[in-house]
């Protein structure tokens, strides 16, 4: 029997409550004491509530007293419980010398199926507390446990976790740790969550030009295909913003979508972050080995961004993970499976690379089964309108401001512009258009403030981008420089007369190379 109590906050009326108890012959089994609230919880007996009510009524200052079905600390606990049963990630509670102490549903379902996956009868419930966690998983605790945090990856009922264990310190002395595991695909999801902000589907790919319109039909059907895309375009028209509609419009929209930029690492790097990589692989690597992102992205897809810079030791590993999608980590001997989607993307020519021995020809094919290009901004002016509205009312909402509005002779300008860095850099000019007008009123004059910043910038910044692999005389090289400038600065004086004051150079020179290498306004 449970007992709510509430009495007047006086000296002595908590004896005296006791006293009653004592003169019923009731024994005590529980009593929580608050300010005018006592709790009491009363072993089995034949006396009714009625009679202890009528006991405790007549001790001066006790104003009621009702029957419940939990002591607050009981009402707490089951709370917690309920709270951490219904955590999705299995969490162990250990003492100091790594024993079960408590565990939540998954936990046990978790130990449950990987005694089973060994051919063990499995303990349950209460017969797995006491047991040693390295008893019943593969894990490396060190005793004493020190206090800090670290993780190890495990192999689970033949499923991979990452297991974190949190030592639990009371005061100066550690009283135990905690370990959560967490699994591989649900990592990926969270990963893949972190990576974008928003649903980015078909929708979010901007304009209504025949171009576009076509690369929104064939991104539509190839999404319900499971075969690699290759993804073709210049640097900043959105390649990736493709890749990810073709993922969130496909039936693997619910499972991660990762994205690696290949030439952002160098090769090791790059091979563990694509692969993962075994325990003890190199000197600092993760206890128990570390997945890579074809293990994350479990069920979903894998963007590969510049698959051109990719080392050839990588493109001969990737070429035999599209063949039969297995593959070994880093310095491991296991073979491992992944379901997953692969997309790529790349800005420059592969079959001029394949014809110089920088691409392989095999994996090329293995990539190029389907193609979409992304058409460049120049190449579809009448959706610079659309595109540019859409940024500018971005920017106003960063900004702070109620409204941005782009005039006419502003539009005039834009639309006039070449655009060498695509619509990544009509990004950046309007998001600077937009912090300079203050008012949200986009006129011409910002935005041509904004392209001399930029204009400024990518001068001052021009660098040649063809190697020395690419170059076959004096002359050839020379030409590739002369166009790859003049291509470069023309978008920035956009007449022959003031490219050819920029360069110091005749206004006939400028209007001879500019025929000769096809470059229009």
């Amino acid at each position: 029997m449970r007992i709510e109590i509430k009495s007047e906050d006086r000296m002595g009326i908590s004896q005296e409550i006791l006293a009653a108890f004592t003169e019923l012959a009731l024994n005590i089994q529980a009593m929580e004491v608050s300010s005018q609230f006592i709790f009491v919880n009363l072993a089995k007996s034949t006396i009714s509530f009625a009679q202890v009510k009528r006991a405790l009524k007549a001790v001066p200052g006790v104003n009621h007293c009702v029957e419940i079905d939990f002591l607050p600390s009981e009402s707490r606990e089951r709370h917690l419980r309920a709270l951490v049963n219904r955590l999705p990630d299995a969490i162990i509670d250990m003492d100091e010398n790594a024993r079960v102490m408590a565990l939540n549903r998954a936990s046990e379902q978790l130990l449950v199926n990987h005694q089973r996956y060994k051919g063990i009868v499995p303990k349950v419930g209460e017969q797995l507390k006491g047991i040693k966690v390295n008893e019943l998983l593969e894990l490396e605790i060190a005793l004493p446990l020190i206090d800090t945090t670290s993780s190890q990856n495990i192999d689970i009922a033949g499923q991979n976790y990452i297991a974190e264990i949190t030592p639990i310190s009371d005061q100066e002395n550690n009283s135990g740790a905690v370990i959560s595991f967490k699994s591989i695909t649900s990592l990926g999801r969270q990963i893949s969550i972190l990576q974008t902000r928003d649903e980015q589907g078909i929708d979010n790919i901007i304009g209504q030009s025949t171009s576009i319109q076509l690369l929104k039909e064939q991104t539509m059907r190839f999404a319900e295909l499971e075969l690699p895309v290759l993804i073709n375009g210049e640097t900043g028209t959105g390649k990736e913003l493709i890749a990810r509609a073709l993922h969130n419009a496909s039936h693997r929209k619910k499972a991660p979508f990762l994205a690696i930029n290949c030439a952002a690492l160098p090769e090791h790097l790059l091979e563990s972050e694509l692969f993962g990589y075994a325990n003890g692989a190199f000197t600092g690597a993760q206890k128990g080995g570390k997945p890579g992102l074809f293990e994350l992205a479990e069920g979903g897809t894998i963007f590969l961004d510049e698959v051109a810079e990719m080392p050839p030791y990588l493109q001969a590993k990737l070429l035999r993970f599209l063949q039969d999608f297995t593959f070994r980590r880093l310095g491991g001997t296991k073979e491992l499976q992944a379901n997953v989607r692969v997309l790529s993307a790349t800005h420059q020519n592969l079959l001029s690379m394949i014809s110089k021995k920088n691409f392989r020809e095999d994996l090329f094919y293995r990539l190029n089964v389907l193609t979409l290009s992304s058409p460049p901004l120049r190449e579809r002016r009448e959706d610079i309108a659309l595109i540019a509205q859409h940024f500018v009312t971005l920017a106003a909402v960063q900004l702070n401001l109620q409204q941005a509005k782009i005039d006419h002779k502003a539009m005039q300008l834009l639309s006039a512009y070449h655009w060498p860095g695509n619509i990544r850099e009509l990004q950046n000019v309007l998001f600077r258009a937009v912090a300079l007008s203050q008012s949200g009123h986009i006129s011409a004059q910002y935005i041509a403030v904004a392209l001399a910043q930029f204009e400024q910038d990518n001068v001052n910044h021009f660098q040649v981008s063809a190697s020395t692999d690419e170059v076959e005389d004096w002359a050839s090289a020379q030409a590739a420089f002369e166009k790859q400038l003049i291509t470069h600065l023309y978008p920035h004086y956009p007449t022959t007369r003031k490219l050819a004051e920029r360069l110091k150079v005749s206004h006939n020179k400028i209007a001879m190379k500019l025929r000769e290498f096809g470059i229009t306004s």
